[in-house]
């Protein structure tokens, strides 16, 4: 699978930090704003369960995310059923 924003200059290289948070809302079927083209990292302020869905298309459920708990993953949606951690921000 080919990764999105991975060319061979400088410019098109993946930011390692973020220009924008916005608070997630869950959803079980829209997705996070913004995600049409890539996903967001995710801030987790209040721990617990999250079930998201990555921009591969999958969809996993991470267990026991402590509070304060950063996910460098690349999540397009984090769905209501399966999700008890809350005040989550995407950043972007």
């Amino acid at each position: 699978m080919a990764k999105r924003g991975l060319e061979g200059n400088m410019q098109a290289q993946p930011r390692v930090f973020a220009h924008d948070a916005v608070l997630v809302s869950h959803s079980d079927t829209a997705n996070i704003p913004n995600t049409e083209d890539r996903g967001c990292c995710l801030y987790v302020g209040n721990g617990g369960n999250m079930k998201v869905t990555l921009e591969s298309g999958n969809t996993v459920t991470f267990t026991g995310i402590n509070s304060g708990s950063f996910l460098p993953v690349l999540a397009i949606r984090v769905w209501s059923n399966g999700t008890s951690a809350s005040n989550i921000l995407a950043l972007y």
